[in-house]
């Protein structure tokens, strides 16, 4: 039986990672976007980092995207919530870091899984997929006509992730063939297994935690040979596919780790250089 994925309290934890931007605002294919260009300002590599439910003003995306331009790419984060992203200061729940969450009791997590609903219900009827992926299409599409754009990447956490495999499928209509280039899917939510990953055309690559409360070992053995039979054509459509799981993670650790954790901040740190390498390989 297909399994639908919906968001929860470890959607809205995690740590606020601390730094100087270097890149600039920006309005970009009609929405506003932080922009982070690399050193010779080649628009050749371009990515849209779509955004976990915290939006495009998040510190940790803003300087994950610093990373992948110092890597030699383009880096663009729409706010594709259109000013309604959720507040940081709901970054107090259930899963900050592996240890906090085994010490909960069962009345604690339920509480918080009560708060996370009262918060994140609401915002996702505003931002459901009828309103959400006309507007990421639409990004997409018209980042495509920028002068000097060859190829096209995506990048999506946890909200933002889905959409990422969503963009990931075949050409959308309106697109003339021509959709995103490759990948890259950090923790998803609200994720339907396996017809999200079916459809997929372009290659992918999926990071996920082996703690995460939403993904479990089944579903990551679906996700597996999902990408398996694609990578050998068994499907239809041959593309390739990567599944990493990251030992000891819980949901959001590829974007909201805890930076003063050391196994914390190490996967955060490979989580990212696993994009880059991904789009290294496939955007050349």
């Amino acid at each position: 039986m297909p399994t639908q994925h919906t968001m929860g309290s470890c959607c809205l934890s995690g740590a606020i990672a601390t730094g100087t931007t270097t890149g600039t605002e920006r309005e970009i294919a009609g929405l506003p976007t932080y922009v982070a260009e690399p050193s010779d300002k080649s628009k050749a590599k371009t990515i849209i980092f779509l955004p976990d439910a915290f939006g495009w003003k998040l510190n940790n995306i803003r300087l994950l995207a610093d990373k992948y331009a110092e890597a030699g790419f383009t880096a663009y984060v729409p706010d594709v919530h259109n000013g309604d992203s959720l507040s940081p200061s709901l970054l107090t729940s259930v899963e900050p870091t592996l240890p906090a969450k085994e010490q909960m009791s069962f009345l604690a997590k339920t509480l918080a899984t009560l708060r996370a609903g009262a918060s994140l219900g609401p915002w996702l009827l505003r931002h459901r997929e009828a309103v959400a992926r006309p507007v990421i299409e639409a990004y997409i599409t018209n980042v495509r006509t920028i002068p000097g754009t060859e190829k096209v990447g995506v990048l999506g956490f946890c909200w933002g992730g889905r959409y990422a495999i969503l963009a990931a499928q075949k050409p959308f209509s309106g697109q003339n063939g021509k959709g995103v280039d490759a990948a890259y899917t950090a923790h998803p939510s609200l994720c339907a297994i396996p017809g999200d990953f079916e459809e997929v055309s372009v290659p992918l690559s999926v990071a996920l935690g082996e703690k995460d409360s939403y993904l479990g070992e089944s579903d990551v053995n679906k996700i597996r040979e999902i990408m398996r039979k694609k990578l050998e054509g068994e499907q239809g459509v041959k593309c390739d596919g990567e599944v990493v799981v990251y030992k000891d993670q819980v949901h959001g650790f590829a974007l909201r780790g805890d930076q003063e954790n050391e196994k914390d901040k190490k996967a955060l740190d490979d989580a990212a250089q696993q994009g880059i390498d991904w789009f290294k390989k496939f955007l050349a």
